[in-house]
């Protein structure tokens, strides 16, 4: 089996899924830094693989692990081994620790927050409408990710005057290019700040998540300083990181698919199914670390060894022929049956798939009705990826707005 080595820059995300899927449902692949491991590429294989009990997420489970081959300072430590937290147990343990956090987030308790979801929307669209007239705008920087960070972060009761240093921290903490020798500091900065966020909502709790998880531990749910901090941390990164992606890749999909985005904006296709096909089309998460074979396991004609390491390919298995059909390639926003699992699957399946869904659904219709003539200010082809091996994370997205509502200026 040829293995394939991931692109630390990513500079061609596309060409890299195709790979991945032509080398069968399960690839050898090289993460950056030279760390060996198996990747997950078909749809089927991965839905299988991510309800198998045999598949793990301890960590010691991993041969390379426990051969002290993976350092400190690997780039990718803070994915690989993030803490204890419902990120990284499963059975009894997961279940114990993701509890709080699935009564938080279900479907009817997010649908609560979608009055201030909208008022924090109306918010930035109206700093939009002030910038001046006639220049390009970075949607990202300027929409994109102020309002996942600021819907997560009152959530968890995250002061905004923070928010400066955790866009610099999750920026590192992601990324494929921090040198090796700032790692471990800048986990332990993540670590010291989660830590200080955790003891000010000890010491004045409010009505927000990690307040009700101190409560909980209080109470008798043993949940231990350590567990709180990680989950915070958890449910900050994944909670702003992915719909900040959403949200980017449905605007430049629209973009670049003018007679869909006219349907669209017609009424003729709804956004839920923009929403979704942009899921599947353009996942936000290309490649999700790690899980650990417990036993020698069958996936397809090929064999995943005991001890190994897993990722899931998203980025691969959303575009499977096998799945979607020989049109799986293409961006279709009125596909249906189109049941991805760009949010995961299985017990570890993501609690804040509702939310994601609520914010980028009151988000993206709200901007195209202010800015019905938004227009990307580059070439599509001259939109670069950041260098993050797991998100499908652009450096910016340039655009022009237009005339707001479609008026005369």
């Amino acid at each position: 089996m040829t293995r394939i080595a991931l692109d630390p820059f990513v500079r061609d995300l596309d060409g890299e899924s195709a790979a991945l899927r032509a080398a069968g449902p399960l690839a050898e692949v090289e993460l950056p830094g030279g760390v060996h491991v198996y990747a997950v590429t078909r749809h089927a294989e991965a839905r299988a693989l991510l309800t198998d009990s045999r598949v793990v997420k301890d960590i010691n489970v991993w041969n390379a692990w426990r051969r002290g081959e993976i350092p400190m300072d690997w780039p990718l430590i803070g994915l690989a081994n993030p803490g204890r937290s419902m990120l990284t147990v499963d059975g009894a343990d997961h279940r114990r620790l993701r509890t709080l956090v699935a009564q938080a987030l279900t479907v009817k308790r997010v649908e609560r927050l979608r009055a201030g979801i909208e008022a924090l929307t109306n918010a930035s669209l109206e700093k939009l409408a002030a910038l001046p007239a006639g220049q390009p705008v970075d949607l990202k920087a300027e929409f994109a990710y102020p309002l996942p960070m600021n819907v997560i972060s009152e959530l968890m009761g995250v002061d905004a005057a923070d928010h400066p240093r955790l866009k610099e921290l999750f920026e590192k903490f992601f990324s494929t290019q921090t040198p090796p020798e700032e790692v471990p500091q800048m986990m332990a900065d993540l670590g010291t700040l989660f830590t200080k966020i955790v003891d000010d909502k000890r010491a004045n709790p409010g009505d927000d998540l990690t307040s009700a998880l101190i409560a909980a531990s209080e109470n008798g749910d043993h949940l231990t300083d350590e567990e709180i901090v990680n989950t915070l941390q958890l449910i900050i990164a994944a909670g702003h990181e992915t719909t900040i992606s959403l949200i980017v890749n449905v605007v430049e999909a629209l973009q670049t698919h003018p007679e869909q985005r006219k349907k669209v904006l017609n009424g003729e296709i709804g956004w839920d199914g923009v929403i979704e096909e942009t899921l599947r089309w353009n996942t936000p998460t290309s490649h999700v670390l790690i899980r650990f074979a417990t036993e020698d396991i069958e996936v397809g004609d090929r064999i995943l060894p005991k001890g190994e390491g897993l990722i899931v390919s998203f980025g691969a298995l959303g575009r499977d022929e096998e799945q979607y059909g020989p049109t799986a390639g293409e961006f279709d926003a009125t596909r249906t049956p189109n049941r991805h699992i760009a949010f995961g699957h299985g017990p570890h399946v993501c609690p804040g798939a509702a939310l994601s869904r609520l914010e980028a659904g009151i988000a993206l219709p709200a901007l195209y009705e202010r800015f019905p003539e938004l227009d990307l200010a580059v070439p599509a082809t001259e939109l670069r990826n950041k260098p993050i091996v797991t998100q499908n994370d652009l450096y910016e997205l340039p655009v022009e707005l237009g005339c707001p509502f479609g008026g005369d200026a």
